[in-house]
């Protein structure tokens, strides 16, 4: 398949194809003072990439589906929508996600968002329309670095395992595909992360431009 080494790819979103680790962040550390839990913002960034599932109880103490979870997560959410109009997509996203299209790369999104979120991040990346499947956090019982969302997108997708990588921006990605049975392929656009941080991926890329770029020199 000229320079793409895979039938199927699976995108996480956050970080990797829309820039908005951050406002997650920035999000969830207002949302959690506005309920008296005491956090830093470095506390909180380092664990985006997980869901809600993850957070809550590692910063605040709450189960997700508890009262005061399910209070802080909607809040979360409401600021979060105001910050999402100022997000844009992560470098040479679209240009990346149309050349596989024209290659007929199976195509799938992966991720911790629930299908609301999922379409406003999509419309907001520009990217509706170029991917005819996703696994999001109602697909899976724990998000990652559990590969239940990954294990739920191989299997909408009918790939094969071994012709298969996931492409994110987190360890927690890297784990979920380890953990799937799959590849892991690692960009640096969401932040944070050093590349010891994403050392588990078989490649480190810049963003999707950089991959874009590495991909066509093979063809």
């Amino acid at each position: 398949m000229k320079g793409v080494p895979f039938e199927t790819l699976l995108f996480d979103i956050d970080g990797t194809l829309i820039d908005s680790n951050a406002a997650h962040s920035d999000a969830w550390v207002e949302a959690l003072h506005e309920y008296g839990v005491k956090c830093g913002s470095a506390e909180v960034r380092r664990l985006i990439g997980m869901g809600a599932d993850k957070l809550l109880p590692a910063i605040a103490g709450s189960a997700e589906d508890s009262p005061e979870g399910q209070a802080i997560a909607r809040r979360k959410k409401e600021i979060f929508s105001t910050l999402l109009p100022s997000l844009r997509a992560t470098a040479g996203a679209t240009s990346f996600l149309e050349y596989l299209r024209e290659l007929k790369v199976n195509l799938v999104i992966a991720t911790s968002a629930d299908v609301p979120e999922l379409k406003a991040l999509l419309g907001q990346a520009g990217l509706e329309g170029l991917f005819p499947q996703h696994a999001t956090k109602d697909d899976g019982k724990l998000s990652k670095p559990d590969p239940d969302i990954v294990h739920a997108a191989l299997a909408r997708s009918h790939a094969r395992p071994d012709h298969t990588a996931l492409i994110g921006d987190t360890p927690y990605d890297i784990e979920a595909a380890h953990r799937a049975g799959i590849a892991a392929i690692a960009l640096r656009c969401g932040g944070y992360w050093t590349d010891a941080d994403l050392s588990g991926a078989v490649g480190i890329f810049d963003d999707p431009a950089a991959l874009l770029a590495h991909w066509r020199d093979r063809s």
